[in-house]
């Protein structure tokens, strides 16, 4: 057994409708629950201060957590009952064995389970009894205030951006939101790690991975052309960055992963890890490199690879063209895991 399944075993896009009528009721409500469910010293503090009650009650303990949209205040030390309101987020807790209850859920696709659960983590959020919260990337309040949690958690970037719910969230209970386009997926293991008081399996977690790259860095082959990380979107092509989540984990396995295409492409909400680029400004940029796919088919990549902007590149003509699996386009524990297994396959 490697180390990333050692890992696992002891451990787990669309529209916006509008908020259903009756919030108000159900603020007047969760606002009670949250005097329930998040008693406890809550003034001052650090980073992540904990404070416990004057009786020294352990179990009452909270802290004050600044996270991507504020600071949060009497957060459970050991937190019994998660909600995510971030599919992407849901992945990250799952690996540190935290506490979740339930999920947000996309709509069903190729990289989802039945549930819209993303295929990597469905087993575990399974094995844990995850709850799918809601579906849709908009959070539905009510629904999450039903759940009962004594912490939420979720992202401050990509689709499930819930900065504008803040307020409404925190009503239910305390709400961490955090962004997970610009920083690795070990720093946020271990910034969430910190924040819930799982700082020992954070550690854990990111080893069993670091362990894992270094014994696969070691039997393959890399190729000295350098890789290009591309995501084929029929008009034009997503571009990801050597400072991405995918870029800086095929850098630690050896790859000079390519820098964008010069000039300053479109992007999604302000992220910093990829940028979409016409067709042929890419090809024109990858020139020999080697063509790295993320989350695709492979009938999507022969058919990227059948245009003719792209079909006379050197990489498609000496066949070093690699699929790196239908769940990397978001990085976790374990589609990390899953992208590592490709590269072992293909450069082994």
């Amino acid at each position: 057994m490697n180390g990333r399944q050692s890992a696992r075993t002891t451990t787990g896009r669309g529209g916006f409708p509008g908020l259903r009528a009756g919030l108000k009721g159900a603020a007047v409500v969760a606002a009670g629950l949250l005097a329930l469910t998040a008693c406890g010293g809550g003034d001052g503090g650090g980073d992540a201060s904990a404070k416990g009650e004057k009786s020294g009650d352990k179990a009452a303990a909270t802290r004050t957590v600044k996270h991507d949209a504020g600071t949060a205040e009497k957060v459970p030390a050991q937190p019994k009952r998660i909600v995510s309101v971030s599919v992407t987020m849901t992945g990250h807790l799952l690996a540190l064995d935290a506490p979740v209850i339930a999920s947000q859920a996309t709509p069903p696709s190729v990289i989802t389970d039945q549930q819209g659960f993303f295929t990597q983590w469905s087993e575990a959020a399974a094995k844990n009894s995850v709850k799918v919260a809601y579906q849709g990337f908009e959070p539905d309040v009510e629904k999450v205030l039903a759940l009962k949690p004594d912490l939420i958690i979720g992202a401050s970037s990509g689709a499930e951006n819930a900065e504008k719910f803040y307020d409404k969230l925190s009503v239910v209970a305390p709400t961490l939101l955090y962004r997970h386009d610009d920083v690795s997926w070990q720093d946020l293991t271990a910034r969430l790690g910190k924040d819930l008081g799982l700082e020992k399996r954070a550690t854990e977690v990111v080893a069993a991975h670091e362990k894992r790259v270094g014994e696969v860095k070691a039997a393959i082959t890399v190729p000295k052309q350098s890789a290009a990380l591309v995501r084929d979107n029929q008009s034009a092509m997503t571009v990801f960055t050597p400072e991405s989540a995918q870029g800086r984990l095929l850098t630690s396995l050896g790859f000079t992963v390519l820098e964008p295409p010069a000039g300053k492409g479109e992007t999604q909400g302000g992220r910093s890890d990829f940028a979409e680029f016409s067709q042929e400004k890419v090809a024109d940029t990858a020139k020999d490199s080697s063509l790295l796919f993320v989350s695709h088919t492979p009938e999507e990549i022969t058919a990227a690879t059948a245009r003719p902007v792209w079909k006379d590149l050197p990489a498609v003509k000496d066949k070093r063209v690699y699929d790196l699996g239908l769940d990397t386009f978001r990085l976790d524990y374990y589609s990390a895991g899953n992208l590592i297994d490709k590269i072992e396959k293909a450069f082994g």
